[in-house]
């Protein structure tokens, strides 16, 4: 009796969770690409399209992908912290607000940002002052990289003996499908100035992805956190030393990830790899009947019939 494959048949929920798992885990910059497949694939338009609504949203906040403005004007980088509305997202240095197109992935207007949206004079002194120190570093350590400085925290403070919260995103991407080689570089910067005890406490994220798939597929996913402090100064004294302390830790994480992928070679890809023989080189797999291992085996333990 011959056995018989019986075709699975998946319903619209299944498609669409599925659907948006594939979107979701796209490497940095390639969603489109696998949405472009996975349209073909689900040759199911509605499911699709739900797919995409609820999928890509997620993906360019956790991404934090960068997007200009239509006039050129600025740049609004996609994250919960610019977050205004479901499709709004605000642009401290510039003080407007984009509408984002998700699924497009393109701003397609933009707004002047109200006094709701933005911070009081006193907390915009520190934020400005921490955007000025943030972007020479920026310039100077990052070829292509992209950053913001946001109040999330304590906004609405008028003068000294309020606490609020800072957080610096610096984001750094390198696209480049042609070359088979995409990647990001995402480090994010939590501030607490806290005026009652005179400190302020920072702890910061940082995650390294690339994705090399030249005849293979590789990909790399790191992450790192860290913790420091300096005490309450004013708005330039803090910037200098919060921009010291971002400067320190970015740099010696750069140099440990060299360190750890520069032994790559000797290390863990030799232990990923099938092992030569002694004699260096690689198993007749087409053609094994020119081995016996029973005969040799037989020879060296001196029991040859």
């Amino acid at each position: 009796m011959e056995d018989t494959e019986e075709e699975v048949l998946l319903s619209d929920d299944q498609k669409l969770d599925i659907a948006k798992w594939f979107l979701l885990n796209s490497p940095p910059g390639e969603i489109q690409y696998v949405a472009k497949d996975l349209k073909s694939l689900l040759n199911d338009e509605d499911v699709y399209r739900r797919a995409a609504a609820e999928a890509f949203p997620l993906y360019n906040k956790s991404n934090i992908i960068c997007l200009h403005f239509p006039n050129r004007s600025g740049e609004v980088l996609v994250s919960s912290f610019s977050e205004i509305s479901e499709d709004e997202y605000l642009d401290p240095r510039t003080a407007q607000v984009g509408k984002v197109d998700h699924v497009r992935q393109i701003c397609t207007t933009m707004r002047p940002a109200t006094d709701e949206e933005l911070p009081s004079p006193y907390i915009e002194e520190y934020r400005c002052a921490l955007d000025a120190e943030i972007s020479k570093y920026v310039e100077e350590a990052y070829p292509k990289g992209v950053f913001s400085v946001y109040c999330t925290n304590g906004k609405d403070a008028e003068d000294c003996g309020s606490d609020f919260e800072l957080v610096v995103v610096i984001t750094a991407t390198r696209h480049s499908p042609q070359n088979f080689c995409n990647g990001s570089w995402v480090s994010i910067w939590n501030i607490e100035f806290k005026d009652e005890l005179q400190t302020v406490e920072v702890r910061g994220k940082l995650q390294v992805t690339a994705h090399y798939f030249e005849e293979g597929n590789v990909q790399l996913d790191a992450k790192h956190e860290c913790r420091d402090s300096t005490i309450f100064q004013s708005p330039d004294d803090s910037a200098d030393s919060l921009m010291n302390i971002i400067r320190h830790h970015e740099t010696e994480y750069l140099t440990s990830l060299q360190a750890s992928y520069s032994n790559l070679p000797d290390s863990t890809f030799k232990e990923l790899r099938r092992k030569l023989p002694v004699t260096r080189t690689l198993f007749p797999w087409h053609s094994t009947l020119q081995f016996s291992l029973t005969r040799d085996l037989e020879k060296e333990l001196g029991i040859e019939k």
